[in-house]
């Protein structure tokens, strides 16, 4: 039997009808939020506030500034306790100088599916600073390979290779291999080069770096301790592991295009979309970028894989090399991924919150992902299951690569998590001089991170090397001391 309305509650529905259309009601309440000058981050965050918007008929209002801009405005502004800014976009590397001034996440947020969902190396460590989640990762950053399926299953390729190297062509377990991979495509196939990886001062080349050393450097039972020792807080990048690292970073240099070394990340995915080599490194925006036909001349031919890694791992307490049965399953969270925070001077925090946990939310951080444009890389497990929503993108084959390889990467046993430190850049600053004189041929490994090491150190001390110290710790999840 069907019940009717009377005319007066019906009159009532229809007053409260927000109520039904709202959820949660957010009538009448604009939030502000900020990130660097898009498409990347900004388009993801405008798109997400259009469908909260209609969700919860509240508005979200996004400002956009310049990426040199950007941390000076938001640190100043988070400093003085100005209003300004309801929810904050930022750098991972920029944490341990914004965390003293952010909310933490709603209980109600760190629970359920939804909550699970979020790749642990995010959720456990990255969105995390002294055991508080401070912010949400809303876009996924790890190093991850790229090769040219068409050019390893060609038969004649596979005869060479397997008689010049005495294996088998397929994608590299090792560093070693990645090298002689390259060599061999450089070598033997015309208008093809060994790998394209970012060898530019200022365009990302440190990232790059920091992916060879993590093999050699992140030793799986002494966490934390790639960068700095983490009882002392001694620069460790003139270790032998940095050492093979940077050697085989700068080969990697001679066996890409002859324009390499002033590649950034933008020419590495011009470089492999544009068939000119082999194999490359970097963030899944390759891979998505070479799967599009209106891009690539490459689409349909888009292997993906984790980074090679190592079975040698170098011991900075023993001072020698520690040999494994097998290579050890390291990968590299390069950047770290962007992150959304809500400031302790919004006066919205609540509905700053709600829009940060419909921004990050499986169905539209999912599409973020698959659309060009966004910036937004996998972060959620529920990102590299979905084989229907990628189906459009990329073959079968490549969808399985490709999200197999992010979603690989980003559970690897052996996660190495990118430096995170008050003064960041000006730590990086001082190994891009000295990377970029050593790829030039200027001086040699060694003393390019000797002079590193002694600088890094020098700069702690001027920074305080206790509170660094407490920063480093806090940042690779150890324990304060």
């Amino acid at each position: 039997m069907k019940y009717g309305l009377t005319g007066s509650a019906l009159a009532l529905l229809l007053s409260s009808g927000a109520a039904f259309a709202c959820d949660p009601d957010y009538s009448g309440v604009e939030i502000t939020a900020t990130t660097q000058t898009g498409p990347y981050i900004a388009s993801a965050l405008s798109l997400a506030a259009e469908g909260w918007s209609e969700k919860t008929c509240g508005t979200v209002k996004v400002v956009e500034f310049p990426w040199s801009e950007l941390y000076p405005k938001l640190v100043t502004t988070l400093a003085s306790g100005d209003d300004a800014f309801d929810v904050i976009a930022f750098a991972p590397a920029w944490a341990p100088d914004f965390t003293p001034f952010l909310t933490e996440m709603p209980a109600s947020y760190q629970e359920g599916e939804v909550w699970e969902d979020i790749a642990p190396v995010y959720r456990e460590s990255l969105m995390v600073w002294n055991d508080k989640v401070l912010s949400q990762t809303m876009d996924g950053d790890v190093h991850t390979y790229t090769y040219r399926i068409d050019l390893f299953e060609d038969e004649a390729n596979k005869s060479a290779f397997q008689e010049a190297y005495g294996y088998e062509l397929a994608v590299p377990k090792t560093w070693k291999e990645y090298l002689d991979i390259a060599e061999f495509f450089q070598n033997n196939v015309d208008g093809v080069y060994g790998t394209a990886e970012a060898f530019r001062r200022g365009g990302q080349q440190f990232w790059f770096l920091f992916s060879h050393v993590a093999a050699y450097a992140s030793h799986p039972d002494l966490p934390g301790a790639m960068f700095f020792d983490p009882e002392t807080m001694d620069a460790q990048v003139n270790n032998p592991a940095w050492v093979r690292g940077l050697e085989e970073y700068i080969r990697a240099s001679k066996l890409a295009p002859p324009s390499a070394l002033n590649f950034s990340f933008g020419e590495v995915n011009a470089a492999f979309a544009g068939g000119q080599v082999a194999q490359s490194i970097g963030w899944g925006d390759t891979g998505v970028i070479a799967a599009d036909p209106e891009q690539s001349t490459v689409a349909g031919n888009v292997g993906s894989a984790v980074l090679p890694s190592s079975a040698e791992v170098y011991n900075y307490k023993t001072g020698e090399w520690d040999t494994f049965d097998a290579p050890i399953d390291t990968s590299f969270m390069a950047f770290g991924g962007w992150q959304a925070a809500v400031p302790q001077s919004s006066k919205n925090q609540e509905a700053a919150w709600d829009f940060v946990s419909w921004l990050s939310s499986p169905d539209v951080s999912g599409e973020a992902a698959v659309t060009g444009g966004t910036g937004v890389n996998p972060y959620r497990i529920s990102h590299t299951t979905n084989m229907e929503r990628w189906s459009a993108l990329f073959s079968e084959r490549e969808a399985e690569e490709y999200l197999g390889a992010q979603r690989d990467a980003v559970t690897a046993d052996n996660v190495a998590l990118d430096m995170r430190l008050p003064g960041y850049f000006s730590y990086t600053e001082i190994l891009e001089i000295e990377l970029s004189r050593a790829l030039a041929g200027e001086i040699e490994p060694q003393e390019a991170l000797d002079t590193v090491a002694a600088e890094w150190n020098e700069l702690t001390d001027s920074f305080g090397r206790d509170t660094q110290l407490a920063a480093y710790r806090a940042s690779m999840g150890l324990p304060a001391q």
